[in-house]
């Protein structure tokens, strides 16, 4: 591969590496309910009702990988660009919609408060409406604005592989994971990082810029006519 090739991976490769570990913790969840895992308090929630927790593991899981892939150039100009567009964003939409119902309706894990609940149903609005106006651009054929939302929404559905990153300087420290509100701060913070580097990467090209002919292709393209 050579060095102008490696380059137009190297973001794609780190949103995997972000996307990993909560896709292992995901897939360790979905092992558990299929299995005869022990109930305890701290899972009863999931066994009581379980497809919330599966839909928004299976979606976020595709809408992370998948979108991963779309932020490659050279993917940009071929028709599996589209396929996974199609694919990837609504399995966004489960993701966000899951999540918001989970964070009203099931109960809420020993450790954390009110404050973190009110910032789950702040992203995971966020997200949704960030996806839909996507959505609706590309239906317009406004690829920019298509553009700048779909990353706003990828940014808020990799929160939790942010989270981990967030999570370790507590956990070396203290020796346990954080609770209360240090772990609605250390969440949030996760969240926040990704959105910054989302507007960082959508101002550095400004809206009157054209853009370069190769790249007029939506981030998440889902078969516009």
């Amino acid at each position: 591969m050579s060095n102008g090739s490696w380059k137009q991976w190297r973001v794609p490769a780190g949103l995997l590496v972000l996307s990993a570990v909560p896709m292992v913790a995901g897939a360790s969840r979905l092992n558990q309910l299929a299995s005869d895992a022990t109930v305890t308090e701290a899972n009863a929630r999931f066994f009581d009702q379980p497809l919330p927790v599966v839909l928004h593991i299976v979606g976020a899981s595709i809408f992370c990988l998948l979108g991963a892939f779309q932020f490659v150039p050279s993917l940009r100009r071929r028709p599996w660009h589209r396929v996974a567009g199609r694919i990837a964003l609504p399995m966004g939409l489960v993701a966000s919609l899951s999540g918001l119902w989970m964070t009203v309706f099931y109960d809420w894990p020993a450790g954390d408060e009110l404050s973190l609940a009110v910032v789950r149903a702040v992203v995971g609005v966020g997200m949704t409406a960030s996806l839909v106006v996507a959505l609706t651009a590309v239906g317009r054929r406004d690829f920019r604005t298509h553009r700048a939302w779909v990353t706003r929404g990828y940014a808020l559905g990799l929160g939790a592989g942010t989270q981990v990153v967030t999570h370790l300087p507590w956990i070396v420290a203290t020796g346990h994971a954080p609770l209360g509100w240090p772990r609605t701060v250390l969440m949030a913070l996760g969240w926040g990082l990704n959105l910054a580097v989302a507007e960082w990467a959508i101002r550095r090209r400004p809206m009157g810029t054209p853009m370069p002919r190769r790249e007029r292709e939506p981030a998440f393209a889902t078969g516009a006519a």
